[in-house]
């Protein structure tokens, strides 16, 4: 096996690789697992030590994982995420941050920032996350990584720790396009919404939120690609104003985060590094009728963004407004990015849909992603999409 990058996987890592079936399409193939998926024999941590402790070893695989398993996949090791996934840093202040292999000194992101670093450093043939605010996407982006987030509720979650029912999305990550085409049959289920792909809308609200030299190389990687995808149009996708989105995300994230683990936190009082502290502060503060509120403007949101996103059409945008911020920034440049990212990433979670993003440059020598949203049920269109692309992203499929 690949040396690991250690600091990717938690303490109370597997004490041997757990081996899949001896035939299956993912037969000879190594994963690691985000620590929210339950494995027999295994706890569950979620990123922080008291809820650890307080777990029973499970009884029963997640659904994700069996499905692995069955398929062939041989599990190497449980990744660190960020505490109760409720970061996209990649940041977890007991177990320590995980490396960036492609940029080293910079954040991996987050939440799924060990399963990110470990596929960055070829540790893995892939990596299995969990996507409810961005946290497959953004270490997508900063990793220099394939990722998707799937259409919420296409992957049975059963056997995963929750965090915001409305939003929580399986994903993962790979660095060669073929494999990553791989898990899709395997974790995918529901209702598969085949489409050829006619119309790419460049969203130029979410790109005004990029840094300038970000948004020149999704333009110029968009360019390259001509030859590939249609002639895009331009639009703004958030006529209340992508901040407004982003709070309503927020306020609905904070009310169902609270709902699963404020009872707890209120008991336990366990110790949080900073940021998932005052954000469970401020959750415990978000009433019902705040939560409504938001819940109204998600349902504008939905049906703004789904009435474009039609099948046969995809939305683009960078993955992430900003390359990987510096790991040993102040935690305010943190948190600002967090807000400027949540701006963009709201727009796949508030609508349900399937994002993935594929690594097509650099700036400054970190990696960066470009992103496109699919329609409903479209995720088989974008990992195929990936794959095609991956001569424009220096790959081979």
């Amino acid at each position: 096996m690949p040396l690991r990058i250690r600091s990717a996987f938690v303490p109370h890592d597997l004490k041997a690789p757990i081996k899949g079936a001896a035939n299956g399409p993912l037969a000879g193939l190594s994963v690691v697992i985000k620590d929210m998926f339950d494995i027999v024999g295994e706890r569950t941590g979620g990123g922080n030590p008291a809820w650890l402790a307080a777990q029973k070893p499970a009884t029963k695989n997640a659904a994700v994982v069996q499905k692995l398993l069955d398929a062939g996949a041989t599990i190497t090791g449980k990744t660190v995420c960020d505490e109760f996934f409720y970061s996209i840093a990649g940041v977890n202040a007991h177990y320590g941050t995980p490396v960036n292999p492609r940029a080293p000194g910079r954040l991996p992101g987050g939440s799924s920032s060990g399963s990110a670093s470990a596929a960055a450093s070829d540790a893995c043939d892939f990596a299995i996350g969990s996507d409810t605010g961005g946290s497959v996407r953004v270490p997508s982006s900063f990793c220099g990584l394939y990722g998707i987030r799937t259409t919420h509720g296409r992957v049975d979650i059963t056997g995963a720790m929750g965090m915001a029912d409305s939003f929580d999305a399986v994903g993962w990550f790979a660095n060669a396009p073929g494999i990553f085409r791989k898990i899709g049959p395997v974790l995918l289920g529901g209702t598969s919404t085949a489409a050829d792909i006619v119309r790419v809308v460049v969203l130029d609200d979410a790109f005004a939120e990029a840094d300038p030299q970000v948004a020149t190389l999704m333009k110029e990687a968009l360019a390259a690609m001509a030859n590939e995808l249609p002639s895009p149009s331009h639009q703004r996708i958030a006529p209340e104003g992508l901040e407004t989105w982003r709070e309503a995300f927020r306020v609905i994230q904070s009310r169902e985060i609270w709902s699963v683990y404020g009872d707890f936190v209120t008991r336990v009082k366990p110790r949080f590094g900073p940021g998932v502290a005052e954000r469970f502060a401020a959750a415990a503060t978000v009433t019902e009728e705040m939560a409504a509120q938001a819940r109204v403007i998600q349902e504008r949101a939905r049906d703004r963004i789904r009435g474009i996103a039609q099948p046969g059409t995809l939305l683009l945008l960078p993955t992430s407004p900003t390359i990987a911020p510096l790991a040993d920034a102040p935690h305010a440049e943190h948190e600002s990015f967090r807000m400027r990212a949540m701006r963009m990433t709201c727009i796949a979670g508030l609508s349900g849909l399937p994002q993935v993003s594929i690594p097509v440059g650099t700036v400054d020598g970190c990696p960066v992603g470009l992103s496109f949203i699919g329609w409903a049920g479209g995720d088989e269109t974008l990992l195929d999409l990936a794959v095609r692309l991956a001569r424009y992203c220096g790959m081979t499929p």
